[in-house]
């Protein structure tokens, strides 16, 4: 999605409108749908994902060259139902209005009501990624369907098997009036961008969610943009380091860290250090005994991305970084069928370096050691805001200071990555790293349209007929009342 579009009148912008058209007056011609449609739907979802495991498995093994079927289970296929299934059993609730007091209150003691009423804000565009596609295209589904709404996907064009492979699937399940899914490269992703939805989510990297928000504020359409950043982990001098360690290798070598929330880099007492690199080889050398030919351990998604990622260790090196590659059989990984690059520690790294300007996604983890917490504390507050943040440690005032001094989209302590999987937690990013919530009730709320209702009482009063003109004694005596400290 870079550069000027040349789809913004041609056939691929009349085709997705379209769409949106038919959509929109299906949306118009049904209304709000109940909740048995909307549960009916969420089922339909889930179903699609049980009865095409298989197939997902296999199609996003083919796009990464090397993908585990149990990641993409894990990753892709359980963690959008469970979604799905927290949305279908609750809707029905969500969907109360929301009682409100009155002002004054006085008017709800003789018959007035406020009410908040969601309403489905109509139909809902959503750009997902390459990285977790099933995952990003169906967990946030979850919300806009509980809402009563209509939805158009572009998945990415960097997953090309597993994006026909969605459209294959929603297409069997729904009519496109309902769910419509359209693939294509960057001019497609241009012009769907520039859709007059009524709400437009997208997921992806910073550089390209400034490009959607810009073809969105042209229509107005609101937007939820789940991003990324450099999601740092601050290591406490209480924490444990062979624990710490465990984790924060299996968040960075889960889909090889490409993930938006993998830790970015970590900040840990100076004096720790050599046990942390310790622990972190031990870790991997669990996890992975071997790396070359590991059916679990998972390829780089493209050879530009190996590309960026190994001239990111070239850079580090020749700026005097100590790069330590934890390569547990000591294979040789230059000549291989896939893109495999083994988990790599990056001592000292300094601010000029490409790695710790840009997020990574990809197995490489800077380790940058600070002599007071303060130091840390500053370092991730000299950056842009980060969307998680992991603290690591025992120690509740040390702990307390890293949370109350730094802002971040979500937090995790004593783990990585794993507040994402919280379906009562709203997660979302800040500033670069994204806008808007999803998940769970906080999804539904996202993409509805939360209406304010007032009823009046239906009697005249005379506390309302004071209000008109002409003005006296009684409406002298009700501002006397509310102008005052």
């Amino acid at each position: 999605m870079t550069g000027p579009s040349t789809a913004s009148d041609g056939p691929v912008r009349l085709a997705l409108e379209g769409v949106l058209a038919r959509q929109r007056a299906a949306q118009r011609r049904d209304g709000a749908p109940p909740a048995a449609v909307r549960v009916d739907r969420l089922e339909r979802c889930i179903a699609l994902l049980v009865d095409h495991r298989g197939e997902i498995e296999a199609a996003l093994n083919a796009d990464f060259g090397a993908r585990s079927p149990q990641v993409t289970a894990f990753a892709d296929i359980a963690s959008s139902i469970g979604p799905l299934k927290h949305a279908r059993d609750r809707v029905a609730r969500w969907m109360r209005p929301e009682r409100r007091r009155t002002t004054p209150r006085l008017l709800g003691l003789f018959g007035a009501r406020a009410e908040i009423q969601c309403q489905p804000k109509g139909v809902v565009g959503l750009i997902s990624p390459w990285n977790f596609p099933v995952n990003l295209t169906f967990a946030p589904l979850a919300g806009v369907l509980a809402a009563g709404n209509r939805a158009m996907i572009k998945p990415s064009e960097v997953t090309p098997i597993t994006s026909e492979l969605l459209k294959r699937m929603f297409a069997s399940a729904f009519d496109e009036e309902e769910i419509a899914v359209v693939t294509g490269g960057p001019e497609v992703g241009q012009a769907f961008s520039g859709l007059a939805f009524d709400h437009l989510i997208f997921t992806g990297a910073t550089s390209v969610g400034r490009q959607v928000m810009r073809a969105a504020a042209e229509n107005l359409v609101p937007v939820t943009l789940e991003l990324g950043g450099k999601s740092p982990v601050v290591i406490g001098r209480s924490a444990d380091l062979a624990i710490a360690a465990a984790r924060i290798m299996n968040g960075k070598t889960l889909n090889a860290g490409q993930i938006c929330l993998a830790p970015d880099y970590v900040l840990a007492p100076a004096e720790a250090i050599g046990v942390f690199v310790a622990e972190a080889k031990a870790a991997v050398g669990r996890m992975f005994p071997t790396i070359r030919d590991n059916p679990d351990y998972t390829a780089v998604v493209a050879d530009r991305h190996h590309a960026r990622l190994t001239g990111y260790i070239d850079d580090a090196r020749a700026k005097g970084a100590e790069i330590v590659e934890i390569n547990p059989a000591g294979e040789d990984l230059s000549q291989q069928p896939h893109r495999r690059i083994a988990p790599t520690l990056i001592l000292n790294p300094t601010d000029d370096m490409k790695v710790m300007q840009e997020e990574i996604f990809g197995p490489l983890l800077p380790v940058k050691a600070y002599r007071n917490l303060d130091d840390a504390i500053d370092h991730i507050n000299a950056h842009d805001r980060p969307l998680g943040l992991y603290y690591f440690g025992t120690d509740t005032d040390e702990r307390d200071r890293v949370l109350e001094g730094t802002t971040s989209g979500g937090v995790t302590v004593n783990d990585v990555v794993m507040h994402v999987a919280q379906e009562e937690l709203p997660f979302g990013g800040i500033g670069p790293a994204g806008m808007g919530v999803y998940h769970g009730e906080d999804g539904f709320r996202e993409f509805s349209h939360r209406k304010s209702v007032f009823h009046q009482m239906k009697w005249d009063i005379a506390p309302l007929r004071m209000l008109r003109p002409p003005y006296g004694a009684g409406i002298a005596k009700y501002l006397a009342m509310q102008i005052k400290r």
